[in-house]
């Protein structure tokens, strides 16, 4: 049993915890009922009710407020919120903390598999704008991710900002990669069968990684016998460029949990060098040659502010020759995958991310 994703709930969480779950248990005609009078965007996707709501709760209560508060309180909020959301989950046949050496010191990390035997590997950067977030925020989803892949899920704690701005997070990373490769012999996995993936900051740490090491030519492993590069990069609604804020950055502006002041926000901790936010690390979009890159999923939310720099990420991809499936979560909104106690089309969304990692590992 992890002790560092172990997390004890207060009073008000417990109570938030089974509302929450009540709201999961709305009858889903109900819900096809509420859906028809729904926010429609502008190329005809319907918001689903229960997002409509979570993006309400998110602009109105203070303490589901992403940004703009005391940085130790915006993480606390975060994992707590994300903890009474969590669902019941199967145990993990292993469930064990690990430390990664990383260039600015040691890397806290967690791995979970969910059956004896393993398809693969799975190194997972969780989203949180690389401010917040943490093996906690996140440890509903790579459970549920262990247990429908089949594959371990190595979850890290990379450096955060502002005490450590960027490169450290892409620093940390890459040293996760590098001791995934390292350690696939020991947990008794091919080297060949290893994945990236992540969410929101964590999908663009993700496909900066997979850039990173691809441009290398893969990184040796322990042998020094192979190169290793991703055999997938998972990409759930990524920051792919953030010198420039397309359309979705206006449309969905306010009301639907990620905000766009949010985003600024953000970036000013982790890039507050403007000159920067072109680095192809910081906005991979911006990268000179996309060619020759792992095969990529990329899953973007219907009402993301994210959503339309995540299409142009597989657009460019698809453009230059790489393996891409676009994965349009119409209904949703940005942060979905940590809210599957609630949504029927969040669940889904992610079985089919489960699904995908399944496949490639395979």
């Amino acid at each position: 049993m992890s002790q560092a994703t172990t997390m004890s709930l207060s009073v008000q969480a417990r109570v938030q915890r089974v509302v929450m779950k009540g709201a999961g248990h709305i009858p889903p005609a109900l819900l096809r009922f509420a859906r028809r009078w729904g926010r429609v965007n502008a190329v005809g996707d319907r918001l689903a009710p229960e997002m409509a709501v979570t993006g309400w709760v998110a602009d109105t209560l203070p303490a589901f407020e992403l940004a703009g508060k005391p940085i130790d309180q915006a993480r606390a909020d975060l994992r707590e919120n994300a903890a009474a959301m969590a669902e019941d989950l199967p145990a993990m046949a292993v469930e064990e903390d690990l430390v990664i050496e990383g260039p600015g010191g040691p890397i806290p990390a967690t791995r979970y598999r969910a059956q004896v035997s393993s398809s693969g590997i799975v190194v997972f950067f969780h989203g949180g704008g690389w401010v917040q977030g943490d093996r906690v925020s996140h440890d509903n989803l790579v459970r549920r991710l262990a247990l429908s892949c089949g594959a371990d899920i190595l979850s890290v704690d990379y450096r955060l900002a502002p005490e450590h701005r960027f490169p450290a997070a892409v620093d940390d990373a890459l040293a996760a990669w590098q001791f995934a490769v390292d350690k696939a012999p020991d947990w008794g996995v091919r080297t060949d069968r290893i994945a990236v993936a992540g969410d929101s900051a964590g999908g663009n740490l993700s496909a900066v990684v997979a850039q990173q090491v691809s441009r290398k030519g893969g990184v040796s492993d322990r042998d020094g016998g192979h190169a290793v590069m991703p055999c997938l990069q998972m990409l759930i609604y990524p920051v792919t460029d953030v010198s420039t804020k397309r359309a979705s950055r206006h449309e969905f502006a306010s009301g639907l949990f990620l905000t766009d002041e949010h985003m600024d926000w953000f970036l000013d901790h982790y890039v507050p060098d403007v000159e920067q936010r072109t680095d192809p690390r910081v906005s991979p979009l911006l990268a000179d040659d996309l060619s020759g890159l792992p095969p990529a999923y990329v899953v973007v939310a219907g009402f993301d502010p994210l959503r339309d720099e995540g299409i142009a990420y597989a657009e460019a991809l698809e453009a230059a020759g790489v393996a891409v499936t676009l994965d349009r979560a119409g209904s949703l909104i940005h942060g979905f995958a940590n809210m599957t106690l609630i949504s029927a089309d969040a669940r889904a969304a992610v079985d089919r991310i489960g699904a995908a990692l399944g496949r490639a590992l395979r």
